[in-house]
């Protein structure tokens, strides 16, 4: 689950990071003007909305005044905010207002999972500011990984060298000690998947602190942390996937025409690369989830319909705890009462997969012996 910059920077601050001074946020041009007078007639107001690049896009804007401040808010409230992660636009619906700093220096900072050496990252470079990825494929010596042991965490020497590996100053490095630590600590604290703060500003006068920040928190931990399953904003999602989030359903929706349902992440996965073989773009990620019962099924089914880009849908199912004949229940029950007007391609193999094959017969619905095969099916109806 994703979370706003004023959200993340109050996770940070219980951290003990340092963040600029701030009037909160509004969604009122008189809102913003009040807020920018509380800070001495000055603010920064940016957009807050679930993207990077939004100081190119026109999201982040300076009011040198109360007047200014509510000027600037009447032009970027309601507006659509385009950046390279969200080339649709995302609407702004609310502003943070911030104290004015002066910055001398842009530090990267971030936390993530790797799945290799089975340990936290930190991430530290000196090119803060600009698209981590960018820097890591153009100049990958600036951008220093520094593995966290689980169980006695970074000592203060290790984030030193860190800070050192990356280029930065070492009268600099003993003050990023403190903001590097609370970085992590708010990562482990909150289950974050992804903690980033990017720029970690070095001010004219010598002050560290989170001039913006990105958290990503594990959906499966959020039963832990109550006041942070509060922060979730459906208006932030894509419809569709809040409306599968609502059903527990495992759905990412894509740009392609053909939808996908499947058990499994991993086949899920694989699918979607055999559609992409065949010359078709997949519509979406579906896992339907171990033992789906027929009603779940059609749930799914309705769901990957409902985007208007779809123009067919693949089922590849490998029945183990997943029975062949319950899904094939379900795609039935869902062709009957939804209507379905677009070709379908089923696979089953694995459980009661002959008995499955045989309703979907009944149904005149195409079969596909594998998933290759499915694939070439599916992309052909398609086009």
């Amino acid at each position: 689950m994703k979370i706003h910059e004023y959200q993340a920077k109050e996770v940070l601050a219980r951290y003990g990071v340092p963040i600029p001074r701030n009037a909160g946020v509004a969604s009122k041009p008189k809102e913003v003007r009040d807020k920018v007078a509380q800070l001495g007639g000055k603010g920064v107001l940016k957009a807050q909305v679930h993207t990077g690049g939004r100081g190119k896009a026109g999201g982040i804007r300076i009011a040198s005044s109360p007047e200014e401040g509510e000027t600037l808010a009447r032009q970027m409230l309601g507006m659509l905010l385009k950046t390279h992660q969200a080339p649709d636009g995302l609407k702004v619906e609310k502003l943070l207002i911030e104290e004015p700093i002066s910055i001398k220096q842009e530090i990267y900072a971030g936390v993530v999972p790797d799945r290799v050496s089975k340990r936290n990252v930190l991430i530290v470079s000196a090119r803060g500011g600009m698209d981590i990825e960018a820097v890591a494929a153009e100049e990958p010596e600036a951008v220093v990984r520094l593995p966290i042991d689980p169980l006695e965490g970074p000592h203060d020497f290790e984030i030193r060298q860190a800070c050192y590996k990356a280029g930065l100053d070492p009268v600099l490095v003993n003050r990023l000690v403190s903001p590097l630590r609370g970085l992590l600590n708010a990562f482990v604290g909150v289950d974050a998947s992804l903690a980033e703060i990017n720029p970690l500003a070095v001010t004219e006068d010598g002050q560290v602190v989170a001039a913006d920040a990105k958290i990503e928190l594990d959906d499966s931990a959020l039963f832990r942390h109550p006041d942070l399953a509060a922060f979730a904003e459906e208006s932030e999602e894509d419809p569709l996937e809040a409306q599968a989030h609502r059903l527990g359903i495992a759905y990412v929706r894509l740009k392609g025409e053909v939808g996908i349902i499947c058990n499994g992440a991993g086949l899920t996965m694989a699918t979607m690369d055999a559609v992409q073989r065949a010359g078709g773009r997949p519509a979406n990620f579906l896992d339907v989830g171990g033992g789906a019962q027929s009603e779940r099924v059609k749930t799914c089914l309705g769901l990957v319909l409902s985007d208007p880009q779809v123009r067919g849908v693949l089922i590849n199912i490998f029945g183990g705890i997943t029975r062949c004949d319950e899904v094939a229940k379900g795609i039935v029950m869902a062709k009957n009462s939804l209507e379905v007007k677009v070709p379908l391609v089923v696979r089953l193999a694995g459980t009661r997969a002959e008995e499955g094959a045989a309703i979907l017969a009944q149904e005149g619905i195409t079969p596909a012996a594998t998933m290759p095969e499915a694939a070439e099916k599916i992309v052909a109806l398609t086009r």
